[in-house]
């Protein structure tokens, strides 16, 4: 009989394997216990019960979530995962919290979201133009972004660094603009450049709380500050100011790019009664040959993340998580982390070749892409002379692509 360590690996090698094909419930494994290749891919001697794979993870959850962060980082080490600089040649870390819809469940963790709905709130940080995945959180829904994202920061920077030598930057939103989280990033930058590494720069949209924009807009106006008119009815004042704030002994300068709206009348060209006045600004430790309007297209740019949680919660099929227990769901999302990468590894590394299975032109393939094209192709098992072989289709658009890659994978 095989012992609990056996059966702990078969456990997370099968939950890991499951967002590969779309699958996130606990039943999909029955479907592949008879499946010889499944179990031979995964390396593993037995594939278990539906109620084995749950009740082995309700048990080892938490010892395995420490160990899968450093899973992906050797995974993509090992691959020589291509990660692609901004056209400024930082290396873009996106960080954000999306929400899992998981109304009328009592599973534990369960509360109301920023987007109304009842579920789970997670953050994850993604590297690099492709979007690799560095880490995956389960977070309560009721969390605010920035909390204990300190902890979160911990965690990825060190594997970001060990990723890639080119400087980074930090990209989030309004919800993570607090002081604490900007001197953390500035004292990770610091230690790197004492190793003679890169700097680690961060760029956060502010959140104006009770700043008087009126005031603000009458001071530009009495100023006569120089603004641009990109249509009739519409100025836009663009400026920077310096800014200190100080956390224990350390004092942190940074600037701060202000972008003030004013519009009176509408894109269809009504008049408005009263100017319309929208104020936004963006702290950020870009260097000066930053220019304002530069830092702000950086900071839309962050925008593409989104899709990143999208094939998360709809292509990986993870918006409603299967267990009960908050453990083991951060687990299960933990190890969809590394699946993620896998998927997005066979993409950028497969699938946007000229021997690739047509597709329209693009910088990388949604993972449902992946999942249709290489995943789910059909072959037929044979074993012979002690080997197992896979007998593709004569005109398997696929074939050309999977070999390719199965050869650069099994010498790595």
């Amino acid at each position: 009989m095989p012992s609990a360590r056996k059966y702990s690996c078969a456990t997370t090698s099968s939950k890991a394997a499951h967002p590969c094909t779309g699958k996130s419930d606990f039943d999909a494994i029955e479907n592949h216990r008879n499946d010889g290749f499944f179990a031979e891919a995964l390396g593993i001697s037995s594939t278990p019960a539906a109620s084995t794979l749950r009740m082995q993870l309700d048990a080892r959850a938490k010892q395995i979530i420490p160990l899968i962060g450093q899973l992906s980082v050797n995974l993509l080490q090992t691959a020589n995962a291509p990660i692609t600089p901004l056209d400024c040649g930082l290396v873009p870390i996106d960080i954000d919290v999306f929400t899992q819809d998981n109304g009328r469940t009592k599973k534990e963790g369960v509360s109301r979201t920023y987007a109304g709905t009842d579920g789970f709130a997670p953050i994850a940080v993604y590297l690099g133009q492709e979007g690799w995945c560095l880490s995956v959180e389960l977070r309560e829904g009721r969390h605010f972004s920035s909390r204990e994202t300190e902890y979160t920061l911990k965690r990825a920077l060190p594997r970001a660094m060990a990723l890639t030598a080119l400087g980074l930057l930090v990209r989030w939103d309004s919800g993570f603009h607090a002081i604490h989280l900007a001197h953390q990033i500035e004292a990770a930058s610091m230690a790197r450049q004492a190793a003679g590494g890169e700097p680690i720069h961060f760029l956060v949209k502010g959140n104006p709380r009770r700043m008087d924009i009126q005031a603000l807009h009458a001071q530009r106006i009495e100023s006569q500050a120089m603004a641009y008119q990109p249509r009739e009815g519409k100025r836009v004042w663009v400026w920077e100011t310096e800014e200190k704030h100080g956390l224990g002994q350390q004092e942190l300068t940074h600037r701060r790019i202000h972008r003030l709206v004013e519009r009176t009348t509408d894109a269809k060209g009504q008049a408005l009664l009263i100017p319309d006045l929208e104020y936004d600004f963006w702290d950020t430790t870009l260097p000066a040959h930053f220019s304002p309007d530069e830092v702000i297209r950086l900071y839309q740019d962050h925008g593409t993340h989104e899709q990143f949680h999208s094939e998360f919660k709809t292509d990986l099929d993870l918006e409603r998580l299967p267990s009960g227990k908050f453990a083991t769901n951060d687990c299960i999302l933990s190890l969809a982390g590394v699946a993620y990468n896998v998927l997005r590894l066979i993409g950028q590394l497969a699938l946007l070749s000229e021997d690739a299975p047509v597709r329209h032109a693009a910088k990388r393939r949604r993972l449902k892409t992946v999942i249709q094209e290489v995943i789910c192709v059909s072959a037929k098992l044979a074993k012979h002379a002690r080997r197992v072989i896979l007998n593709f289709g004569r005109h398997c658009p696929a074939f050309a692509v999977f070999e390719r890659l199965y050869g650069q994978w099994s010498t790595a």
